[in-house]
């Protein structure tokens, strides 16, 4: 080892050390959560009844219902009227061709289920905090569902931003999806058969560290698809991070580091193996199949192996497991064929992620995107040569 490679592994261990605890408590709530998933799977599966609670023990509330709103209340205010939440917050909409109504959002929590409005002859460019920055297309304080909600007596307001077709053509945004899958300590990494997979969190760390002070724009999965169908205006300067399998290094090592940066990301998780609830609101957790990532007889994934119909009910278990939410899967090994895209158009999931190099531009095929694999000795030069 040089003393470069020695003075690096000094410093980047200075980061671990102070991760460790919350790592630890991180990794014990999700194995705790997980036994309770798995047990709970199982009796789903085997067509089990869940049990149902004796609602003669429950407390009786005391909470008196929310006042009736008054006539001459603003939507905003009537909004509020209708919940007791302290924390809810009315976000309210403005802007050219803007018709969405106001929505309560959670103050403290990412912005969720925020519009994509329509206007002829234009493209949507995102909500912002003041007309000035929409008008501006001021990047930095785009607004959307990586950022947590903050409100002033309960109420703010977003405003819309708009570029023309040819606008929105010219910025020639290619989107990378990064792909990382396990983490290591050793600089020098690991000696087995996945040492590709194994980032050195070192470079891991520099690179979200990149990531989160330069200007780059995290959009959603929603945004993503709205992107894709030419309807949403994303910047080139946007970057997807993603992890598969949630392994254990991840949940010690990875998880720690997109927490402390703030930086939203998506774990693909292999549902079967107990997955329990996510310990932040910046790492959103999506399905790797319930019981799909093991090769089937000919060696492929089981994905391009079953029917279609066993393929939905694996993706429906997997949904369950994930609190109901589809929207976007990881396909294992990346194997996948028209059955299987049809297997999770009939469940519901809108797209797919697959392991094949490249960006995803306007028109991508949602059930087939691209990414950019992350391996390792990928150091932060690397990193900054695939995404800017």
């Amino acid at each position: 080892m040089t003393d470069s490679t020695r003075n690096r592994a000094h410093r980047v261990s200075a980061r671990v050390r102070r991760r460790r605890r919350l790592a630890t408590f991180l990794a014990a709530i999700v194995l705790i959560a997980g036994v309770v998933t798995t047990v709970s799977v199982l009796a789903l599966t085997r067509g089990g009844e869940a049990p149902v609670a004796d609602e003669s023990e429950a407390p009786a509330t005391t909470t008196p219902p929310p006042a009736p709103a008054s006539d001459d209340q603003t939507p905003a205010r009537q909004l509020l009227a209708s919940t007791d939440d302290p924390e809810a917050c009315a976000v309210s909409f403005q802007g050219d061709a803007v018709v969405d109504a106001p929505m309560l959002q959670t103050q403290g929590q990412l912005f969720s289920g925020l519009p994509v409005p329509q206007r002829d002859g234009f493209v949507f460019a995102g909500w912002y905090a003041t007309p000035e920055d929409a008008a501006a297309f001021a990047i930095p304080s785009r607004v959307n569902g990586s950022e947590p909600v903050a409100c002033t007596d309960q109420e703010t307001t977003l405003y819309a931003s708009w570029k023309t077709p040819e606008e929105n053509a010219a910025e020639n945004a290619r989107i990378p999806i990064l792909m990382y899958h396990q983490f290591t300590p050793k600089p020098e990494g690991e000696d087995n058969w996945l040492r590709g997979n194994y980032a050195y969190i070192g470079d891991f760390d520099a690179h979200m560290n990149h990531i989160a002070t330069t200007g780059f724009y995290l959009p959603t999965w929603d945004e993503l698809s709205a992107f894709i169908d030419g309807r949403l205006f994303l910047p080139a300067h946007s970057v997807i991070i993603t992890d598969d399998d949630c392994d254990i290094t991840w949940l010690e090592m990875g998880m720690p580091v997109v927490i402390e940066d703030q930086l939203l990301t998506t774990a693909f998780c292999i549902t079967v193996d107990g997955t329990g609830p996510s310990p932040s609101m910046y790492v959103q957790q999506r399905s790797h199949t319930h019981n799909m990532h093991s090769a089937g007889a000919n060696g492929q994934g089981r994905i391009v192996n079953w029917t279609i119909p066993e393929i939905v009910a694996d993706m429906e278990t997997s949904a369950t497991v994930l609190g109901g939410v589809k929207q976007v899967m990881a396909y294992p090994f990346g194997h996948y064929n028209d059955n299987a895209k049809e297997g999770l158009r009939q469940a519901g999931y809108e797209m797919a992620r697959t392991i094949e190099p490249g960006y995803v531009t306007i028109g991508t095929d949602k059930l087939a995107l691209p990414t950019i694999r992350i391996n390792y000795g990928m150091g932060l030069n690397a990193l900054i040569g695939l995404i800017g």
